[in-house]
């Protein structure tokens, strides 16, 4: 397989090397996958005699350049494989380069003096210390392949691992309360001998008989609480103990890892927007994430609970969600300290102010592109805050987005626990050569830092969330998010060789869920509140004078045209207003409605976000759009955010999400559960939720001739024979229910954490070259451009 390209560019050396000739002719620079696909059908177009050369030899480029007489390829056969080849168009040559060797080539090109001082950095050493997964298709499953390797080592090498297995059972405790194994078992032959006694002399007893019947039994026995709330469950888990010891396998593993009670304080990290339970949604840098945040939750404790019962442990589980307190909160509630979480019994929402530094910046919301010089301080001050609320530390630190992964890398280290990560959307994928331009981009995102952050986070977490296979290495065609930062480079500050490997077991894929209290068929009418009904159809469809909204629909019972995000380039809302301004056949059957930010620029802080409202207002005045449109640019409550979509869902309409590139796409799952036929973009998260043509519709946000054509289409079939939008919709509904659940999703979670949890005692690879690796790399690269932030916000 690995020889595949060069066996295909040297039967076609002729016709490859006459393309590459024909594209050095470009004037562009640098050429990604899709140029170079829709260059060679021109190419192709040209010269009727090319009959050698295949558009798969092509396909295999993901970016190309030229450099003097040298086109540089970055190939990539494999998922999650890259290799780099120099094509020499002097000597009609092919040679295969080192990664540094091409990065440095890409620097020469862009900023040739930068070659010379950019620092590299190489992961590679500490990921070859670790079992890899080999079968590209099961990236992603790392939890699976970890057992299967722990229960292999455990068979192979049973002496060195019945140690390691019986110190991790004797070490768990909640307070000063043991658990599970007593003082009296005090070596394996004991425990083994006990086991046997215990499962002998419980079977007398009834299955159903609860632990505190049998407990003065099994304390004799030198057996603590912790292994059941029931004789029958006690019984399982000593089975399932005593097969570990005697004949291990993997889902043996598994079950008796994911059993013991060793999860009972979390803390969730999501410093950067307004993190509140009502008022926040829409504001800046405020959306999907805090949705998935509180239903995740909300789930995870409701597993905590029933996985603490079972156990037969009478403890009660805390939660918290560690974010910013932001003084001046525009009338949110982040300005307080500590929130409950609605509908849990012990989460929390802990809010710690940034130290002040300036206090014009520090009082008010900072965007998550600046936030990045308090969240050292944040995160010491944090520690102290957290210990007080968890009375010691916690057992799981859950990091979220950028600089939250920072704080959870920070606290992790501080408390000593087990680290996860979940990126939600990795930036550096959403802004095309964001590292290679980085200080074109500076001023404005300060990738810099953040993209250094991303490293950091995803080298040190014991394991990684993802909600979708693509996130972490993309499709056969395309680089996954995680997969770009894999080699990059920064000119001038940084190249990356080898900053991750996809093939590690910490990669894991974990689909949220969503709300159904909330989110559910526009069909159940006995859930809908009349009246929330009513002001929702007044709001979209009825014409009412609003300050908050913008346009009238004069025609209302066309075909509705659903969006709603936030208001920024990524989003791409304003793209959709323009293929609806532009299609007359679109306008003849739909009305547009979108919600999104604010329709006052002045009444916005965030510079994207200002960029977007003018980019709405000049769309609608020169499509003449104000009679076919609804712009809602305002907040809505919980209740009424579900009802929105239901509403859309008696009229027939649709919804669209046409964003450049969606880390995962909470608002896909919350029209498809609703009943809304879907068109989303293909770019990220929707191409795995969307089953194409069959739950909804994948679409390509910068292919307006075929995107607007595939919604028109469907519109026109709707038309005809209704029964067909009936159809998408049901599908839609099923897949959602089937596929993204939070029950799975928390269940799952805390399993993840047991057996990461497990992994991080067992291993015993030597990580401290690799902690004083990204400590180095913290202090180098982290600290002085957080620094230089600070100074510029000290000038406010």
């Amino acid at each position: 397989m690995k020889n595949d390209f060069i066996s295909l560019v040297e039967s076609n050396k002729t016709d490859f090397f006459n393309y590459l000739n024909y594209l050095s002719h470009d004037d562009k620079k640098l050429f990604v996958h899709g140029e170079l696909t829709e260059s060679f059908k021109k190419y192709e177009a040209l010269y009727k005699e090319h009959d050698g050369l295949n558009i798969k030899l092509i396909e295999l480029i993901q970016e190309s350049f030229l450099l003097n007489s040298n086109f540089y390829s970055d190939v990539r056969e494999i998922i999650g494989e890259s290799r780099f080849f120099k094509f020499n168009m002097e000597e009609i040559e092919t040679e295969e380069i080192p990664p540094k060797e091409y990065l440095i080539a890409k620097e020469i090109l862009i900023a040739p003096d930068s070659a010379t001082n950019t620092l590299t950095l190489n992961f590679k050493p500490f990921y070859e210390k670790s079992p890899l997964i080999k079968d590209a298709r099961s990236i992603g499953s790392g939890v699976e392949f970890l057992n299967k390797f722990l229960s292999s080592q455990m068979f192979n090498n049973t002496d060195k691992w019945r140690n390691i297995l019986f110190n991790f059972i004797r070490l768990h405790s909640y307070g000063s309360e043991q658990l599970i194994l007593g003082d009296r078992i005090k070596d394996i032959d004991t425990l083994l001998f006990q086991i046997d006694n215990a499962i002998s002399r419980l079977e007398e007893h009834d299955e159903e008989e609860e632990y505190i019947k049998v407990k003065h039994l099994l304390q004799d026995l030198g057996f603590e609480k912790g292994l059941g709330n029931t004789v029958g469950r006690i019984i399982e888990s000593l089975k399932l103990l005593s097969t570990l010891f005697n004949s291990p396998d993997h889902v043996t593993l598994s079950k008796f890892i994911s059993r013991i009670p060793m999860i009972f304080k979390i803390v969730i990290v999501s410093p950067h927007g307004y993190f509140g339970q009502e008022g926040v949604l829409g504001l800046p840098d405020t959306g999907g994430q805090v949705v998935y945040i509180l239903d995740q939750v909300k789930a995870l404790e409701k597993i905590l609970l029933e996985t603490l019962k079972n156990a037969g442990l009478e403890i009660m589980p805390k939660i918290i969600i560690l974010t910013r307190l932001i003084p001046d909160s525009h009338g949110t509630p982040c300005n307080k300290r500590l929130e409950k979480v609605y509908g849990t019994k012990n989460t929390w929402i802990l809010r710690v102010p940034f130290r002040e530094h300036n206090k014009k910046v520090t009082d008010k919301w900072i965007s998550r592109f600046e936030i990045w010089p308090y969240l050292d301080e944040f995160a010491d001050d944090s520690f102290i805050e957290l210990s007080a609320e968890f009375g010691g530390r916690p057992d799981l630190v859950i990091g979220n987005y950028s600089d939250g992964n920072l704080v959870s890398y920070l606290l992790s280290r501080k408390f000593e626990v087990t680290q996860c990560c979940i990126a939600h959307a990795i930036e550096k994928s959403k802004y095309l050569f964001s590292g290679l331009y980085w200080k074109d981009l500076e001023e404005d995102y300060h990738f810099s830092v953040q993209f250094t952050a991303d490293l950091l986070a995803i080298n040190s977490a014991d394991f990684l969330i993802t909600s979708s296979y693509q996130e972490i290495t993309g499709t056969e065609k395309s680089i996954g998010q995680y997969e770009t930062y894999r080699h990059f480079t920064m000119p001038g500050l940084y190249r990356v060789v080898n900053g991750l490997d996809p093939h590690h077991p910490k990669f894991n894929i974990l689909s949220p869920g969503v709300n159904d209290k909330i989110y559910f068929p526009y069909t159940r009418n006995s859930k809908r509140i009349l009246e929330v009904k009513n002001n929702m159809e007044q709001l979209l469809f009825g014409n009412i004078d609003d300050p908050e909204v913008l346009g009238r629909l004069d025609k209302a019972d066309l075909y509705p045209i659903f969006s709603m995000a936030r208001l920024d380039r990524v989003k791409n809302l304003t793209t959709l207003v323009k293929w609806f301004g532009e299609s007359d056949e679109l306008r003849n059957y739909c009305n547009l409605i979108i919600v999104a930010g604010k329709i006052d620029a002045t009444q916005s802080t965030d510079k994207e976000e200002i960029g977007q409202i003018h980019l709405m207002h000049d769309l609608i005045n020169r499509y003449h759009l104000h009679n076919q449109i609804r712009w809602i640019g305002k907040l809505f409550r919980k209740d009424r955010s579900g009802e929105v979509y239901r509403v859309v869902a008696d009229r027939k309409g649709i919804f669209v999400q046409p964003a450049l590139f969606e880390g995962f796409g909470l608002t896909v799952l919350e029209a498809m559960v609703s009943g809304l036929p879907v068109f989303a973009t293909k770019y990220g998260g929707p191409l795995e939720i969307i089953v194409n043509r069959k739950s909804g519709f994948h679409i390509d946000p910068v292919d307006q001739e075929e995107s607007t054509g595939q919604i028109l289409n469907f519109i026109q079939e709707i038309d005809k024979q209704p029964e067909k939008w009936d159809k998408i919709s049901k599908a839609a509904i099923d897949r959602v229910n089937e596929s993204y659940n939070w029950k799975m999703y928390s269940s799952r979670l805390l399993k993840l954490a047991k057996i990461y949890g497990f992994w991080k005692f067992s291993s015993n690879m030597d990580m401290q070259d690799r902690d004083a690796y990204l400590d180095l790399i913290y202090h180098l690269l982290i600290k002085p451009v957080s620094q230089n932030i600070l100074i510029k916000h000290s000038g406010v």
